[in-house]
Parts: C-alpha cells; sequence; structure tokens
C-alpha cells in the first residue's frame, strides 16, 4: 500500500480553480483552494506527476512539519530540534526561501537566517560536520512559511519555477508567464477544437502554450531536471513510467494555430521558440499587423496580449485599442476573443460588451482579462425568431380616457412650497421672487421695477433720471450738465474737466502732474518716486529691483544657450543633456 502525503502546490491569483481541476484530473484526493495555493493529497507518483504535466503550478511543495512561533529565537530552537537526518545528509548542500506575513517577523531574509544557523547547528552537535549553502541549485531547497505565529516547513519538490518549460530560448522586452498563459488559456475554454489565433504574439508564449494543450504534450518535458530528483528516496523506474504514460497521451490536432506581429524583432524570436518546441508543424507566425491580418473562414478563438505601456513605450495607446476594436468587430465575426490588460481605459477604447470577466496578475500589474462573443450585425439580430420568443412580452400601455369638456382653471407650475399659486383671473401676476408675498400688479401707467436691494421698492420713474446705486445707501447725483466721472479711490468726487487734462490716479491719492511744457511723464511702477524724464536717452523698464539690465557686449550665463534661428527669431536651446539613441532591426527577406 502506498504511502499518502499532504502537499501544496503555488499558483498565480485567480488561477486557484483552474489547477484544483487538474489535479482532480490527475487523481487528487481532499482538494482544497486557497490564496495563490490549492492543497491536495496524494501518494509519491503524484508528487512526480504534479509536477511533470500541472500547467498552471509554480511549484509543488511537501510539508515537513507545522508549529508556533512568537519571536525569532523561538522560531531557532523550533527548527534546531528537528531531526534533520531524516530528510538530508550533512554533505548536501541546501538553501532556504521564506515567505513572510506576520507582524512580528517583517524580514524575509532574515528568516532565512536563523532557519540556517538552526540547521548548521543541528550537525554540528549531532555529527561534527557543517553541511555547505547552495543558493543555485542546492540539492535541498527548503521552505518557510509563516502567516503570524504558525510556521510550516515544507521541502521543495520542484527546483525551478514550473514556469521555466525549457522551450524559451529567447523573448521580448515583456514577455507573459508560461502559467499565466496556460491559465489564460483554460480560462477562454481552449480545447483544441478550433483555431487559435494570437494577432500580437510577442514572443509566442500563447502560441506555444495552446499547441501543449491542444496535442497534449506535458510542460514539463522540456525541463532537463526536478529538484526531487536528488532526494535519497527517488525512484527513477516510477518517474520513467510517468513520462511514458503522458508521451502516450499526446492526440492530434487537426487545426491551424496562427500568430503575428508588428515588430520583425518578435517575429523571428517567436520562430526561433516554436522551432525548439517542434511545433512548427502547428504553428505559423508571419510579420504583419493586426490591421493587415484576413478575416478567418472558420469560427476560431482569438487570445491576444497587447501592449500595456508601462514596461513597453507605448504612443497612442487609445488609437491602438480602438483600432482593436473596430478589427475584432468588422474582421472576426462568429469568433470569440480574449484581451488581457491593466487599464479599464483600454476596455473602453475597444467599445465591446464583454462575456466574462476576470482579475488577474501579469507580473507585479493587476491586470483584467476580458472575453467577447464577436458577430456580425447587432445582437438582437442574432437571436432570431428564438430570441424573440425569451424576450419578455411587452406591456400594452392603456389609453387615457379623454378629459371631460368644460374650461378647467389654469394651474401654474408650483415654486414656493406646496400651496399652489392663484389660477389667472384676467389679472397679471409677475413671479415671486423675494418671499411669499406676491409683487403688485401692473396698473395705473405707473412703470413698478424689480426689487434687487432688500424689500423697499425703488421709485418710480418721474421724469428725473436716476442712476443705478454703486456705493452705499446714497443715490448718486442727477445729471445737471456737469460732467461727473466715476469715483475710483474713496468717497470724494474727482474735479470736473476744466481745460486741463488729469491723468488717472494709480499710486495713493496724490494725482500726477498734467501733460505740459513738453515734457513726458512714464507711468510709476516701483513705488512712490516717479522716473526720470526723457531726456534723449532711452530707459528701460525696471524687473529685477533697482539694478539695471546688462549693457550692450556684456553676456549672462544663460546667454550661452541662446542663438537665432533661419527666421532671425531668437530661441533657447534646452539645457538638458541629449542623450543618444541607438536603433538597430534585423531585416529578414
Amino acid at each position: 500500500m502506498h504511502q499518502s502525503y499532504r502537499m501544496i502546490a503555488k499558483t498565480l491569483q485567480a488561477l486557484e480553480p483552474v489547477l484544483a481541476q487538474e489535479l482532480i484530473t490527475l487523481g487528487a484526493e481532499e482538494v482544497e483552494e486557497g490564496r495563490r495555493m490549492v492543497s491536495f493529497r496524494g501518494d509519491r507518483a503524484l508528487l512526480y506527476r504534479a509536477n511533470y504535466q500541472l500547467r498552471t503550478a509554480l511549484r509543488v511543495l511537501l510539508p515537513l512539519a507545522s508549529f508556533r512561533a512568537r519571536t525569532p529565537d523561538e522560531l531557532y530552537e523550533a527548527l534546531r530540534r528537528l531531526d534533520w537526518r531524516q530528510w538530508m545528509r550533512s554533505t548536501d548542500t541546501f538553501a532556504f526561501d521564506a515567505v513572510v506575513y506576520s507582524d512580528t517577523f517583517t524580514h524575509s531574509r532574515y528568516v532565512g537566517y536563523r532557519a540556517k544557523d538552526a540547521l548548521v547547528d543541528y550537525f554540528m552537535e549531532q555529527e561534527g560536520t557543517r553541511p555547505g549553502v547552495r543558493l543555485d541549485n542546492p540539492d535541498l531547497r527548503f521552505h518557510i512559511h509563516i502567516a503570524q505565529e504558525e510556521v510550516t516547513l515544507a521541502l521543495d519538490s520542484s527546483g525551478e519555477s514550473l514556469h521555466k518549460r525549457g522551450w524559451r530560448a529567447a523573448q521580448t522586452e515583456a514577455p507573459m508567464s508560461e502559467v499565466l498563459a496556460a491559465g489564460i488559456l483554460r480560462l477562454a475554454g481552449w480545447d483544441g477544437q478550433c483555431d487559435f489565433i494570437d494577432p500580437m504574439c510577442g514572443s509566442g508564449t500563447l502560441l506555444i502554450e495552446a499547441a501543449l494543450i491542444a496535442r497534449g504534450i506535458a510542460p514539463g518535458s522540456f525541463r532537463s531536471s526536478f529538484a526531487f530528483q536528488r532526494w535519497h528516496d527517488y525512484d527513477a523506474e516510477l518517474f520513467r513510467q510517468i513520462q511514458e504514460e503522458a508521451k502516450a497521451g499526446q492526440r492530434p490536432f487537426d487545426h491551424h494555430i496562427y500568430g503575428s506581429d508588428a515588430a520583425i524583432s518578435a517575429v523571428q524570436i517567436a520562430r526561433h521558440n516554436v522551432r525548439l518546441a517542434g511545433l512548427e508543424e502547428v504553428i505559423h507566425v508571419e510579420h504583419r499587423t493586426l490591421e493587415d491580418c484576413p478575416s478567418p473562414t472558420e469560427p476560431a478563438l482569438l487570445v491576444t496580449n497587447p501592449p500595456y505601456g508601462e514596461r513597453l513605450r507605448l504612443r497612442e495607446g487609445d488609437a491602438l485599442y480602438s483600432m482593436i476594436g473596430e478589427r475584432l468587430k468588422h474582421n472576426y465575426p462568429g469568433c470569440t476573443a480574449w484581451i488581457i490588460t491593466d487599464k479599464a481605459e483600454h476596455f473602453a477604447k475597444i467599445g465591446l460588451r464583454p462575456s466574462a470577466r476576470y482579475q488577474l496578475l501579469n507580473g507585479a500589474l493587476e491586470c483584467e482579462l476580458r472575453g467577447y462573443e464577436l458577430f456580425a450585425g447587432k445582437k438582437s439580430e442574432q437571436h432570431g425568431a428564438e430570441g424573440e420568443e425569451r424576450r419578455t412580452p411587452r406591456i400594452e400601455r392603456r389609453e387615457r380616457r379623454p378629459r371631460p369638456e368644460g374650461d378647467r382653471p389654469r394651474r401654474e407650475h408650483r415654486f414656493d412650497g406646496d400651496q399652489p399659486r392663484r389660477a389667472f383671473d384676467g389679472e397679471r401676476r409677475e413671479r415671486r421672487f423675494d418671499g411669499d408675498k406676491p409683487r403688485r400688479a401692473f396698473d395705473d401707467g405707473e412703470r413698478r421695477e424689480r426689487r434687487f436691494d432688500g424689500d423697499k421698492p425703488r421709485r418710480a420713474f418721474d421724469g428725473e433720471r436716476r442712476e443705478r446705486r454703486f456705493d452705499g445707501d446714497k443715490p448718486r447725483r442727477a445729471f445737471d450738465g456737469e460732467r461727473r466721472e466715476r469715483r475710483f479711490d474713496g468717497d470724494k468726487p474727482r474735479r470736473a474737466f476744466d481745460g486741463e487734462r488729469r491723468e488717472r490716479r494709480f499710486d495713493g491719492d496724490k494725482s500726477r502732474r498734467a501733460f505740459d511744457d513738453g515734457e513726458r511723464r512714464e507711468r510709476r511702477f516701483d513705488g512712490d518716486r516717479p522716473r526720470r524724464a526723457f531726456d534723449g536717452e532711452r530707459r528701460e523698464r525696471r524687473f529685477d529691483g533697482d539694478k539695471p539690465r546688462r549693457a550692450e557686449g556684456q553676456l549672462w550665463p544663460n546667454d550661452r544657450f541662446r542663438y537665432r534661428d533661419e527666421a532671425g527669431r531668437e530661441r533657447l536651446r534646452s539645457k538638458r543633456p541629449t542623450r543618444l539613441q541607438h536603433f538597430s532591426a534585423d531585416e529578414e527577406d
């Protein structure tokens, strides 16, 4: 009877249900979803099979011990008391990975240091020898997970992350993780029963993962080794049988996978990766833009990862996503499309109604995956007669009964409270603005003006012109043949025009001298002291205190940035250093 273990498979955000379904398919028991992980129970064969065949798992852990620790010293003592000889020898190399979610343990690297000290001190006490620490490709890699005071020690059976399949030899600037690509394809329902299209393929991650799923090829078949192969109880014959079973489960693929990209460098990288994966028979990569892609003759699944503008330099992002929406609508009727991006504004520019949404993480970026059912024409036309039957029947509106004949009083709209206004009774009433008291009607040929200043009405027009009030409650004097200027400075009126020209006052209560004797006076700008009169010498305006501008022939430090263009206009060069940009492009015949 085979021994059963409790194991943990780690994954990305929102992919827990996909991973759980994969584990059930492999024969796992007691499958429970957690936060970016799925726990399950199985034997050694399932441990090997999970590492070799899971597409959405990052690594598979085998828990060894669990305990509580409130301080780093308690963590050290608890780890030193464990029997490490049942898992490793003193001649093995090891390393610790730590993940910490605690108020006490705030530094994961310090947790790794204390765990390393506990393991080394144990072997020094027991055997007098010291095992070596190796960060790169050690014989055994331990994993410590701390949630507040709960500590779990586990043995990593995968080694390098499982997203490193082994087929990627080159990549573009911002490649997608293989685990994320496989999860997106699973969420999109890809099963290899139609053509697959990625019009912005980049390095070809979605294309290759789609081909692996369609052909039933195990993702671990490209890897050179796993961490469990260096364990002392490793069963090589069992692992060979699992590899043969996975190879026997491969199936033919009767459709095609098409990829394209606008960058020739990305097309070259994608073609190289496809050749290394041995999938050039089913994957075809072309150099063309989305606008130049032909319309598919049969329904297909389109999944793509457009540039976001975060790590890649994106120009005219709104125009790009508007073009994507337009091409999806008019060039791919009858297909299903899935788009992943990080901004809601990009989806708004696509302009299509999604049928499904998923929140994902692409590296450190919070992204959203949306699915679209594409069709020609309007959505209502796709349902046909069957759709018409499913619609809610339209409720007929009842006809209004005719009003009884007769004169009904006309009612005005209510403005002030719930009390309606009086009906129109032959006397004109004005609308109320100031309180509940209505204004007096227009009668006796006397004109009443609207109220502006308080509750007291103005005096009627009695042949004498009254000007509007501006300064207080006292009205101005009427026009009596003498011209009065407007007041600007205080309550004292200015003197009337008496043949002598007076300038307006700007600085204080003292008026300036009138223009006389051919002497020109300039306006004052800096204080109460007037400037010198014009005496044949040009004076410039002062802007920076009492110091005049530089004289001719002298240079300021900023003058080295000044120059004149071809039209003779003075320009100012940029003071920032110019960075040299180098471009290289591989042209392909």
